[in-house]
């Protein structure tokens, strides 16, 4: 796996997101960056390396990363009603501007305070504030899928992702290739 490195000699490996904490086997919790022993991850790790007693107390890499093919994808259900509650809150804010200015205002404000990117409980505080404005933001909601259903082609959205997918794999090969050079005049022949 690129990116994890096991030292013989260290107790626990933890990768994060582009940075990597070794703690020693001492058990002092410090790091080899500075103030370290002091921050704390908020994220669970992403791999880590831990000492297992099977083989001759051999080490094991946890690796979260990854999806199994047995996923049941309710991680893209989510992202996809969060998507559609931020589309939904820009569509709306875009009627209250033209039509209602001080609606628009008090919305602007409340949107600038609250993620709508984080769908449930967005709606869940603006129901509290402005329930005839979350019913709004609902419906609009609701309306978007519904136009987004008609004009999704799957097949098509299949394509692009194996597109994209291939010229990805063909750049990085083209950064990877050494090309002869053509100065066939500098060798040197027996």
């Amino acid at each position: 796996m690129a990116g994890v490195q096991v030292m013989p000699a260290v107790g626990a490996v933890d990768v994060g997101l582009g940075r990597r904490r070794v703690a020693a086997a001492s058990g002092s919790g410090a790091g080899i960056f500075v103030g370290d022993s002091k921050r704390r991850s908020r994220r669970p790790a992403a791999c880590s390396v831990r000492h297992s007693r099977g083989r001759r107390g051999s080490l094991a890499i946890v690796c979260n990363l990854g999806g199994t093919y047995e996923d049941d994808f309710s991680d893209v259900d989510k992202q996809l009603m969060n998507y559609f509650t931020y589309k939904a809150v820009r569509t709306v804010m875009t009627q209250l501007y033209e039509m209602n200015p001080p609606s628009y205002r008090w919305f602007y404000n409340f949107v600038a305070v609250n993620k709508p990117t984080e769908g449930k409980f967005f709606l869940r505080a603006l129901v509290k504030e402005r329930q005839e404005l979350a019913e709004r933001v609902m419906i609009t909601r609701l309306h978007l899928y519904g136009k987004w259903i008609k004009k999704c082609d799957h097949a098509k959205m299949y394509e692009k992702i194996s597109d994209e997918n291939l010229e990805l794999m063909r750049e990085r090969l083209m950064e990877t290739v050494i090309w002869p050079t053509d100065d066939t005049s500098s060798e040197k022949i027996g």
